[in-house]
């Protein structure tokens, strides 16, 4: 029988594994579980943005003055601890957003996620 508690795994380093539990504690979204169109404000360290889901992990961005001033069109690969060990289509608190812009090479990374807010439907 599963409880639904994490069981570590025995060929990740216990730093990997005290990151995907970390991750589960201080909370996040998948963004397979979000209707489309669904909107979140996303606070880091440094800014806020705001996302709007489309399917298959793209969504609007908008809220860095230099890569997204305006909301433009990016794939979201997930959260990484800092590293490059990423949580595909996973945005966590704690964690480093990490995506890709069309009009620049290599992914896109932000300071650490302090806060996920999903907006409520408008009426």
């Amino acid at each position: 029988m599963n409880s639904g508690m994490f069981v570590p795994h025995q060929n990740l380093s216990d730093q990997i594994n005290g990151n995907i539990v970390r991750s589960e504690i201080e909370g996040g979204v998948y963004l397979k579980d979000l209707p489309d169109e669904s909107t979140l404000d996303v606070v880091t360290q440094n800014r806020g943005y705001t996302l709007v889901v489309r399917r298959d992990g793209l969504a609007l961005i908008s809220g860095h003055p230099e890569f997204c001033p305006e909301p433009v069109l990016v794939r979201i690969s997930g959260c990484n601890w800092g590293g490059s060990m990423l949580k595909a289509a996973y945005l966590g608190r704690g964690m480093h957003l990490e995506y890709r812009h069309p009009r620049y090479r290599g992914p896109i990374v932000t300071s650490p996620i302090v806060e996920i807010r999903v907006r409520p439907k408008a009426a």
